[in-house]
C-alpha cells in the first residue's frame, strides 16, 4: 500500500513536471491548480486579541502559541484566515512535511485524550472504518483531501511545535511580505516547519 502511495507521488509531480515543460515549450506559461490544504501555525499568544479571530482561532483548534493544524482550503476557510492573518503564519505543506509533522509529532484524539501514534493500532481502532489502517493511510488521507479529510485531521490532536531555531525574522506581528512571519507564506512554510519541528 505505502508503495502504491510512493507510485502515486510520483505521478503527481512528473505530471506536474511534463505539463510545465509542454507549456514552455508552446511558448505558454503553466498555471498550477489552487493548493488544497495548508498548514497554519500560530505565532501569537493569547494576550490582546480582538473577539472575532479569537474565536476564529478556537474553531481551528490553535488555542496555544506555535500550534499547528492542517485546513482544506475552501472560500470559507480562506476568510477565516484572512481574518487571523496577524496572528498566525499558514502556506502549503509538501509531502516531506506532512510526512515529518505527523511522525515525528503526531498525536491522536482518543476519548478526547491525547495519545501519541505509536502504533498503527491507535489508528486502526479510530479510523479503520474509513479504510486508514496506518501511517501512511493518514498521510495519504491529509496530503491529498481524500474523502475522510474531516475525520482523518479531526482524529489528529493540533500539532505542538517548537520556537523556530535562530528566532523568528524580526518583528513577528509584521505580515511575510514586510519582513515579519505573519500571513500567508505559500511553500515557505515548509523551511517555517523544518525549524519549528
Amino acid at each position: 500500500r505505502a508503495e502504491q502511495y510512493v507510485n502515486e507521488y510520483r505521478q503527481q509531480e512528473r505530471e506536474e513536471i511534463r505539463l510545465r515543460r509542454l507549456a514552455k515549450s508552446s511558448g505558454n506559461f503553466y498555471v498550477p491548480a489552487q493548493p488544497k490544504l495548508a498548514l497554519v501555525i500560530r505565532t501569537k499568544g493569547i494576550k490582546k486579541i480582538a473577539p472575532k479571530p479569537r474565536k476564529v482561532l478556537q474553531l481551528m483548534r490553535l488555542l496555544q502559541i506555535n500550534n499547528a493544524v492542517f485546513v482544506r482550503l475552501t472560500y470559507a476557510t480562506t476568510q477565516m484566515l484572512q481574518i487571523i492573518t496577524p496572528y498566525a503564519a499558514w502556506g502549503t505543506p509538501n509531502l516531506k512535511t506532512v510526512k515529518e509533522l505527523i511522525y515525528k509529532r503526531g498525536h491522536a484524539k482518543v476519548n478526547k485524550q491525547r495519545i501519541p501514534i505509536t502504533d498503527n493500532s491507535v489508528i486502526e481502532q479510530s479510523l479503520g472504518r474509513f479504510g486508514i489502517i496506518c501511517v501512511e493511510d493518514l498521510v495519504h488521507e491529509i496530503f491529498t483531501v481524500g474523502p475522510n479529510f474531516k475525520a482523518a485531521n479531526n482524529f489528529l490532536w493540533p500539532f505542538k511545535l517548537s520556537n523556530p531555531t535562530g528566532g523568528w525574522s524580526g518583528r513577528k506581528v509584521r505580515h511575510f511580505i514586510e519582513g515579519g512571519d505573519a500571513g500567508n507564506r505559500e511553500e515557505f512554510i515548509n523551511a517555517l516547519v523544518r525549524k519549528m519541528n
